[in-house]
């Protein structure tokens, strides 16, 4: 049964560890039903269950590849070190056809439900906006690698145009309008987070008077910054992450499981609250 899954609950300064599941995620639903300006802040746990690997756990990506491969300034010092970056990205398993889970169709779902102020994700796999999030109330703090982007134009070219160029000419892609170099439009070591997105991320947290944390661990800064601000503003705070996190003992509500499994039963328990039949929203 689903309900048999570990959480944590958060009851004043008690928690109550166990087969505590369906109180807390209750007590989520209850929050969401009250609150106006919701924000759902994602990390790479909600990826991984699509089969997009994370960078920091064992097995994940920098235990395959070396982080300083992956500096601006290692990127910019010669052809070959771009076209070694390129095919590390290629073979990460970071650009694949994923297909949004359980955990991103809930998120989508309580936009369609009127509930959902904005995402803002650490991803870079675009799977909120095919999931359904409007793109406009999707900030991707870390980029996407569903893009390159000119460093000389700034054009942006779609990533599936280029993976065949790159695999047939054996050499790193340049810009057709100007030659710039190309570069995957995500964030490398070294490079400041996109202004706007950050500055959007920060308004919203601020604004929010519910945020809730779905597969993150909460150790990249300045993003994991986030619920900190929402906090710090009175909004409530919901984690929902296999692991525990520094901010747990802040939380209001904490559940310790599976984000492809736990939102789905959330969003179940929304909709019996807002008194929602069948599968669509609307």
């Amino acid at each position: 049964m689903p309900w048999e899954s570990s959480g944590v609950v958060r009851a004043g300064e008690i928690f109550v560890m166990g087969d505590m599941l369906l109180e807390a995620v209750e007590k989520t639903a209850g929050l969401i039903a009250g609150a106006k300006r919701i924000v759902v802040f994602t990390g790479a746990g909600v990826s991984t269950e699509s089969g997009i690997p994370d960078f920091r756990s064992p097995g994940g990506i920098w235990s395959r590849f070396d982080p300083e491969e992956f500096t601006i300034y290692r990127f910019l010092a010669s052809a070959e070190t771009r076209l070694k970056q390129w095919k590390i990205l290629i073979g990460s398993g970071l650009i694949v056809n994923a297909k949004p889970n359980g955990a991103h169709l809930a998120v989508a779902e309580l936009e369609k439900l009127g509930k959902l102020d904005c995402v803002i994700t650490q991803n870079i796999d675009n799977l909120h906006q095919k999931a359904g999030n409007s793109p406009e109330k999707v900030f991707e703090l870390h980029g996407t690698m569903n893009y390159a982007r000119c460093l000389g134009c700034q054009q942006r070219y779609a990533m599936e145009d280029l993976l065949g160029l790159i695999k047939l000419k054996d050499e790193a892609p340049l810009c057709p309008e100007c030659d710039g170099i190309l570069k995957p439009d995500v964030i490398f070591f070294g490079e400041q987070l996109p202004a706007e997105a950050l500055r959007q991320a920060v308004h919203h947290s601020r604004q929010s008077d519910l945020l809730i944390v779905v597969g993150s661990s909460l150790v990249v800064y300045p993003a994991a910054y986030m619920p900190v601000y929402a906090k710090e503003s009175g909004a409530a705070v919901v984690i929902v992450n296999l692991t525990v996190t520094d901010f747990d003992h802040q939380a209001d509500v904490v559940i310790h499981g599976k984000a492809g499994e736990v939102m789905p039963l959330i969003l179940q328990a929304v909709k019996r609250n807002l008194g929602v039949t069948g599968g669509d929203a609307a």
